[in-house]
């Protein structure tokens, strides 16, 4: 598999790791957002939230929780902390390999999500009952 993500689990490319245990590893992300920047993958190969247990989302939730905790207690430059998931490319995912970024935010940091101009416009109510309705079905 060509998965770099892999092959950092596997020890044959580098990373900095914060934690790691059988199911999920948390390491220092080589192009960061901010100092601090960490991504949390699952041990076990998965494309995307399609691919990955329950029980892994879970877990790397919390080990997500617990490495925001670590980010704010250790003296990086941090006024709030962001979790960020890409799930397939036409939501940014570069990596084909599930992984949660954690990142601490400061006031002027740069870093933004850019809206469409429909974004600004409130769709129909009636539209949402129709959207929840749709997937719901699938719930």
């Amino acid at each position: 598999m060509d998965c770099i993500f892999c092959k950092i689990l596997e020890g044959s490319l580098p990373a900095h790791f914060v934690y790691r245990d059988e199911r999920v590893a948390a390491f220092m992300d080589i192009q960061p957002v901010n100092p601090g920047h960490v991504l949390v993958i699952p041990v076990q190969h998965a494309v995307g939230l399609q691919d990955i247990s329950a029980e892994d989302t879970k877990h790397i939730m919390t080990v997500s929780q617990k490495v925001s905790l670590a980010i704010r207690a250790s003296g990086l430059k941090c006024e709030g902390i962001n979790l960020f998931l890409a799930d397939g490319e036409a939501a940014m995912q570069e990596v084909f390999h599930f992984h949660m970024h954690v990142f601490p935010r400061f006031k002027g940091d740069g870093f933004g999500l850019t809206f469409s101009p429909e974004y600004f416009t409130k769709p129909p109510y009636s539209s949402l009952a129709e959207h929840a309705e749709a997937i719901k079905a699938h719930l």
